[in-house]
């Protein structure tokens, strides 16, 4: 479902500020696939998945989604196949509209727009049935504004809109970092179920270890720009954070006395 072949992307390069943020990145998804990515600040996992999502060009290399190359496709040509929920809960829906009007955008994205009624009554009994399956009673707010939602809601909210198309690929981008613990877990356990419910193939970037050993099926690590670390199936569940050390530290040829220094 995701074929990214070798890509490499330097930041500003010949000047002072030259990065190298990937180095011959090389990652497949099968369908159905539901990748955690974790790895240190600057390790490349934001840089890989705004590849994906077509904010830059690489500099050599390919990305197909479900065997369309896509390496040349502007980001908004990239929409129709991806389904993206940013690590900013603000980012993803308009605070002014209420949230029908939300559900209703997302339901025609990539759609011709035509003169006709906007939201029919089956349709609106559509999204309040999606609203249910949250569990958290925004189905009785369908006409309130999603400016007034907290920072969980709205994030559940665009989780949902993210994956009513059925997008070939789910883009998570560290989607609970700015959320307290309590909602952090919340938000995980939807995304757990839209996911499997859909049986969409996902991409999920996060800081946090434990959160990459529990959920998806497979987990890979990044660290200066390269995948160091490819674990899937029954491995990835017998995994620990103990686990997940050793293998960094085999992989970058680094040791740690803690989690935080991977991390970090």
């Amino acid at each position: 479902m995701l074929r990214i072949n070798h890509i490499a992307k330097t930041f500003n390069p010949g000047l002072i500020t030259e990065k190298t943020a990937l180095v011959d990145v090389h990652l497949h998804l099968n369908p159905g696939d539901f990748a955690t990515v974790i790895g240190g600040n600057g390790a490349g996992k934001s840089t890989m998945l705004n590849a994906v999502a077509g904010v830059f060009p690489v500099d050599k290399g390919s990305i197909e989604i479900d065997g369309v190359n896509v390496t040349h496709l502007p980001e908004y040509k990239r929409a129709g196949y991806l389904g993206r929920v940013f690590q900013d809960p603000m980012t993803g829906t308009a605070a002014t509209m209420n949230i029908e009007e939300n559900m209703a955008l997302a339901m025609r994205r990539g759609q011709r727009r035509g003169l006709k009624w906007g939201i029919s009554n089956m349709e609106r009994e559509m999204y309040r049935e999606q609203l249910h399956m949250l569990g958290l009673g925004l189905e009785d707010r369908m006409a309130s504004k999603v400016g007034l939602l907290s920072g969980g809601q709205r994030q559940a909210l665009t989780l949902l809109m993210a994956a009513m198309r059925t997008p070939k690929l789910l883009l998570l981008d560290e989607h609970t970092a700015a959320l307290d613990p309590k909602t952090a877990a919340k938000v995980l356990e939807i995304s757990d179920k839209i996911i499997h419910d859909q049986k969409l193939t996902a991409l999920m970037i996060t800081h946090n270890m434990q959160d990459a050993i529990d959920l998806g099926n497979r987990l890979i690590m990044m660290h200066e720009g390269r995948i160091v670390v490819d674990v899937a199936g029954e491995e990835k569940k017998k995994l620990t954070r103990a686990d997940l050390m050793g293998l960094f530290e085999k992989a970058a040829g680094k040791q740690l006395s803690s989690d935080r220094l991977l991390l970090s």
